[in-house]
């Protein structure tokens, strides 16, 4: 989730991308008709070259950066069907997606082909990998159901992290770490709640800042999807037995191996019981222990650097939906920020060290300290 790269920043709702529209669906806009006249003119040679229906255009999702996507019919295409990906080059940077597309593709991770990219104008399409996400099939009242598509995704982050090498992605270093954390004081604290972020306000956060940097740096790198949670994870529509498709990878860096399993069991979106979340991340580490992949070798320590690193994430998290609603005027992504704040106040009570913290936020919110170290549903 990061505030740039292609296709978006603040992309929590990226994999919508495979989802259909409802019958009632809008007709695509275009403010700008040059942009529209290429776009149809782009289109035209890929419906030559692919197949494609260009008539039966639709949108296929709604984001939170400036990218679109769009499915046309295509019958001679698996699934017969394409994304297009409208991303305007002065806005997005769709270089990361195509380089990671194709380490992930290495990998034998299944993520989308780019069967056409016009650079020059933002315009790429795509395989179809489904209409629908994890997130659309799994019941958060039932766990144990979810379990299989969440072992799937084990599977699929493992095959990720092995084929990590180091200079092939950006790193994800203590500059890049800061910078997020900064997202939660500039946004959340004093946009959105009003706190003048100074004096024993800022002390307390730089210095749980640099605490939260440190311990996250600690371990190994390896490759990190970024977003790697179930609404950026595709079902197959075919057989059953396919992997799990994965989207919104762009933003993909070197770094700590904590994250994305940290991202896919403390989701922006839905919340399990902290059991579900102890047996996938055993579950997980297990796995990635077999696969010689460089966890810590007692599952203690290595749950306890999860949730510091869940940690950086919620705070980041939380900022980035602050300034998706303020600046972008996009209120649905506020909504969600409470679940962040319930995050960072569950680990914040299981730590000493982040007593300050936890104080901070207990007056920001006018919640009292937690009592308990359950997870539990917000």
């Amino acid at each position: 989730m990061s505030p740039s790269a292609c296709p978006g920043a603040d992309h929590a709702a990226a994999a919508a991308a495979a989802a259909d529209p409802s019958p009632a669906a809008p007709a695509i806009v275009w403010a700008d008709p040059a942009r529209h006249a290429a776009f149809d003119a782009w289109l035209a040679a890929q419906a030559a070259a692919h197949g494609l229906v260009p008539g039966s255009v639709r949108p296929a999702s709604v984001d939170a950066s400036f990218r679109r996507y769009f499915r046309v019919d295509a019958p001679g295409l698996p699934g017969g069907s394409a994304i297009v990906m409208d991303a305007p080059p002065e806005k997005e940077d769709c270089a990361p997606f195509v380089q990671v597309a194709g380490l992930m593709a290495g990998a034998g991770l299944r993520v989308p082909r780019i069967l056409a990219w016009e650079q020059a104008l933002g315009f790429l399409l795509l395989d179809d990998l489904g209409r629908h996400t994890v997130l659309e099939v799994i019941d958060p009242a039932d766990p144990q159901g979810a379990l299989p598509y969440y072992l799937q995704a084990v599977e699929a982050l493992v095959a990720w992290q092995r084929a990590s090498r180091p200079g092939a992605l950006p790193a994800y270093d203590a500059a890049l770490l800061r910078r997020e954390l900064q997202l939660f004081p500039d946004w959340y604290l004093a946009r959105h709640r009003g706190v003048a972020v100074e004096g024993e306000v800022a002390a307390t956060l730089h210095k749980t800042f640099e605490l939260i940097v440190e311990r996250n740096l600690a371990g190994a790198p390896v490759y990190v999807h970024r977003d790697f949670m179930p609404r950026n994870l595709m079902v197959a529509d075919g057989p059953g037995g396919t992997p799990l498709g994965l989207l919104d990878f762009q933003d993909a860096v070197y770094g700590p191996i904590t994250y994305d399993i940290a991202c896919l069991m403390r989701d922006a979106f839905l919340s399990w019981e902290e059991d579900m979340v102890l047996d996938v991340t055993v579950r997980y580490w297990e796995r990635a222990r077999r696969a010689g992949l460089p966890v810590d070798a007692d599952f203690g320590d290595f749950y306890r650097a999860v949730e510091w690193m869940g940690l950086q994430r919620h705070l980041k998290v939380a900022g980035i939906f602050t300034r998706i609603t303020l600046r972008d005027g996009k209120p649905k992504y506020l909504a969600d920020t409470p679940r962040f704040i319930a995050y960072i106040r569950a680990t914040a009570a299981r730590y000493r060290e982040l007593a300050p913290l936890l104080r901070l936020i207990d007056r920001v919110e006018g919640t009292q300290a937690a009592t308990g170290f359950a997870f539990g549903r917000v």
